[in-house]
């Protein structure tokens, strides 16, 4: 079996996974609108930290989850060659140096916490965080390290939005995924961490199983989604068979869910395809904006908290179906015991992933 737990997140919504749960449980958004961040000086609506500002906001974000992790665990296997470190990511510190964004972050936390291997980077567009996950999932199966502590981590830059809007993709209000009035995405910066573990005595609380998912690209596009949704069918299905669980038993979806036009159709056609669309889902980027190669591993500790506190989160920001194919999108916090949670997620370039998360 594989464990997964310890999870830490530090977002807008707080600087660990209890804050954060409880402002998810008052429907409060980490989104609001910041004067002149625009390529043209426009107000854009962003999901930004409070106080993280200058050089090494990466690093100090990175630091910051590892050190919280820390405590969660038996310290002892920071340290030990049966572990390594998953950080997951698109940009990186892109402020800090064009060149190489990672290779700085990874020395620093290898020094500091006396790694004994020097951290990996896994960074594959918007589905790195669920696809880092899985990498551990597979590490742990092969044999390859007995813990996999993964981090996943984006700030906000203007490299990033800017190139957003050059695409058209940027929402001129909190975006609003699958609702019929979305005008596409919001961006956050935030970061997640769990620990990925053979052995359940590494965890100082409980920890829940990891039903280590698959990928599938698609290679629709360099940007634009499938439009017939078969990557993220493909994926869906191969974590299914893979870890021998029938679609009934899936108690909630948390979906990539954008909210732009095409990625939340896509979805739609998807669930719609492999027979989900009745099971309860949302997607968290009305809370936390799309924080990039960090989704993936904060949506999936949310998921955890969501588990461990027997409620689901409503999906902000929707009101009305805005997709070809229905879903059953969670329009208030419901206490309900999940018992199997499936997590997608879709990207740039083709790419889907996805995985679910068990209760022991």
């Amino acid at each position: 079996m594989i464990y997964i737990g310890a999870e830490v997140i530090v977002s807008p919504l707080g600087d660990n996974a209890e804050d954060n749960w409880q402002a998810l449980v008052e429907n409060r958004s980490g989104i609001a609108l910041v004067p002149s961040a625009g390529f043209n000086q426009e107000d854009i609506h962003l999901a930004k930290i409070a106080g993280l500002n200058g050089p090494l906001r990466f690093q100090q974000l990175v630091i910051k989850v590892l050190s919280a992790l820390e405590a969660r665990i038996d310290a002892s296997i920071l340290t030990s060659d049966r572990t390594i470190v998953l950080i997951s990511s698109t940009k990186g510190a892109l402020d800090d140096n064009l060149h190489d964004q990672f290779s700085e972050t990874c020395i620093a936390v290898m020094q500091q916490f006396g790694l004994a291997h020097l951290p990996m980077v896994i960074s594959n567009a918007c589905i790195s965080g669920v696809l880092t996950l899985n990498v551990a999932g597979k590490m742990i199966e092969a044999d390859q390290y007995e813990h996999v502590i993964v981090i996943g981590c984006d700030v906000a830059s203007d490299f990033v939005l800017y190139g957003f809007q050059s695409l058209f993709a940027v929402s001129d209000k909190p975006c609003a995924p699958f609702d019929a009035a979305r005008k596409g995405i919001t961006l956050g910066e935030g970061c997640g961490a769990a620990l990925v573990s053979a052995a359940k005595s590494a965890f100082k609380n409980a920890p829940l199983q990891l039903l280590t998912g698959t990928s599938a690209n698609d290679a629709n596009h360099i940007s634009g989604p499938s439009r017939t949704g078969e990557g993220l069918v493909r994926s869906i299905l191969k974590t299914l068979r893979y870890n021998d669980v029938l679609g009934d038993e899936i108690d909630f979806i948390s979906a990539h869910g954008t909210g732009t036009i095409f990625n939340d159709e896509m979805e739609s056609i998807a669930f719609s395809s492999l027979n989900l669309s009745h099971i309860p889902l949302n997607s968290l980027k009305g809370y936390y904006g799309h924080t990039l190669g960090a989704a993936g591993v904060i949506e999936t500790a949310v998921c955890m908290q969501m588990m461990r506190n027997s409620m689901l989160i409503k999906s902000a920001g929707y009101r009305d179906a805005g997709t070809s194919q229905p879903l059953n999108i969670i329009l208030e916090n419901e206490p309900k015991k999940l018992r199997t949670i499936l997590k997608t997620a879709s990207g740039f370039g083709g790419g889907n992933a996805s995985l679910m998360i068990r209760d022991l």
